[in-house]
């Protein structure tokens, strides 16, 4: 019998003079699954997450939350936190004080009050910062307490909206394993909005990459790392991304593409090669060198080389494209297995 999702958007709709926004979403999420919502700027990511949370309203459609229609739920009868891009901790508070607010304003009992703190102080990492205000606090410290305030909520599920942008790149990785731990440690449902794919690939047990407001393609990471539905998600996912090649460049029916990751490209003797494209560039990387290459039916093609290379730019070189790294779209743009 298949699991019921713990949060489920069935076909919303919201736009704005029929523009923008998202259009017929549809989305499922398990309960202790941690989702990333993952796209380009203007894609609908934060449109779906303040549906979800009741900051906006579906203009069709419907959200479920542990099997309850939530559609025209007010925030606080979703039973759900939120970690803000800006933190949004009280300036003249302390720590201790913007961890406690939401408890106090619901009038929580005050030995669970010191409970909860104690634990989410511990978890966060912020022991001996409760009598600091925000000002006196770095920026993953800040972060920190809003995770903290988050935690002490108790609620299962926790939407955040790209809490990592205004950090640096260390602060970055450190707050991400943090965000990780936590949510493995309390078991939370996390719903989480990102334009950085590196966020969403390391964290994520299932990634939905959004385009003009609506799903490209949900799933693992390595599903959309190794099996791109769209050349959109061929292009988006990955650093360096996949190469696109016309299917005519490689003896297939027009109008198809072929993807194929750099990593699983090699070179060959131009007479035995699939392709023979032309050198722009040389990038030497320490470990290995990118070869930037050129051809007129393909987009992002290049060659990763172990250790130092010189190549000359115009030389012509020869690829070899394994039928085993290849991903084959149709003229419709889907995704076939070649």
């Amino acid at each position: 019998m298949p699991e019921t999702p713990f949060v489920e958007v069935r076909d919303v709709w919201r736009q704005w003079d029929a523009r923008g926004g998202v259009c017929g979403i549809s989305l499922s999420v398990k309960r202790g699954e941690f989702v990333s919502i993952l796209g380009p700027s203007g894609c609908g990511k934060s449109t779906l997450l303040r549906l979800l949370a009741g900051l906006d309203t579906p203009q069709s459609g419907q959200i479920l939350i542990d099997g309850r229609d939530v559609t025209q739920a007010t925030p606080s009868e979703r039973g759900l936190s939120m970690v803000f891009q800006s933190y949004a901790l009280f300036p003249h508070l302390t720590v201790r004080e913007n961890i406690l607010f939401g408890m106090k304003v619901r009038r929580v009992a005050s030995d669970e009050q010191k409970r909860r703190l104690a634990e989410a102080v511990a978890m966060t990492g912020l022991d001996g910062l409760e009598d600091r205000k925000p000002r006196a606090l770095s920026g993953g410290q800040r972060q920190r307490v809003a995770l903290a305030r988050a935690v002490v909520a108790g609620h299962p599920l926790c939407l955040m909206d790209e809490p990592l942008s205004n950090l640096d790149a260390k602060l970055r990785n450190s707050v991400r394993r943090d965000i990780k731990a936590l949510q493995k440690r309390l078991g939370l449902t996390v719903i989480y909005v990102t334009h950085d794919q590196s966020e969403a690939m390391s964290l994520s047990d299932k990634v939905v990459l959004l385009k003009a407001g609506a799903v490209q393609q949900a799933g693992p990471p390595e599903q959309l790392y190794d099996r791109p539905a769209t050349p959109f998600v061929a292009e988006f996912i990955g650093d360096p991304p996949m190469a696109l090649i016309a299917g005519e460049a490689v003896g297939l029916g027009a109008g198809s593409q072929v993807g194929i990751r750099l990593q699983g490209i090699g070179s060959a003797p131009e007479p035995e090669a699939d392709l023979i494209a032309q050198v722009e560039t040389c990038e030497f990387l320490g470990s290995e060198t990118h070869v930037v290459l050129s051809h007129p039916q393909a987009r992002g093609l290049g060659l990763i080389l172990p250790g130092r290379h010189r190549l000359t730019e115009g030389m012509t070189m020869g690829l070899r494209l394994p039928q085993e790294h290849r991903v084959l779209f149709t003229a419709s743009g889907g995704e076939e297995h070649p």
